[in-house]
């Protein structure tokens, strides 16, 4: 996930540049289908809108712990604290966005060794 590799055969990238704060050139436009496997990666229109809740676990996620670890070890003030918050879920924003996407895109497509050795035209 992490690689931002394709779940069938975890050898084609999933967007097209692997750097997700690359300000030029669309830091968030995924490729079509996978150059290795050929997997189709948007299934049809609106596919990726269940990557929305994905994204909200993660970005609650990121709310809590910092939370607890405000709660137990850190002596800030309020408004430091929640400007901190809102810094940081900005900052890694376009991180959450690609994980939830790929996170998505691997609830629904599994692994495949076949496709994984032998690419688009080749697996039985």
């Amino acid at each position: 996930m992490a690689a931002n590799k394709c779940p069938r055969c975890h050898q084609g990238k999933v967007f097209t540049h692997n750097n997700p704060y690359r300000l030029q050139g669309g830091m968030l436009k995924m490729e079509k289908t996978c150059s290795h496997c050929g997997e189709i990666y948007e299934k049809e229109p609106g596919y990726f809108f269940g990557a929305m809740y994905v994204s909200y676990a993660l970005t609650s996620g990121w709310f809590i712990s910092w939370f607890i670890m405000y709660g137990l070890f850190l002596d800030w003030s309020t408004a430091f604290f929640i400007g901190f918050q809102a810094v940081t879920i900005l900052m890694l924003s376009p991180l959450t966005f690609r994980w939830s996407r790929i996170i998505w895109l691997n609830f629904f497509v599994r692994y495949d060794k076949k496709k994984a050795e032998f690419g688009k035209g080749n697996a039985a």
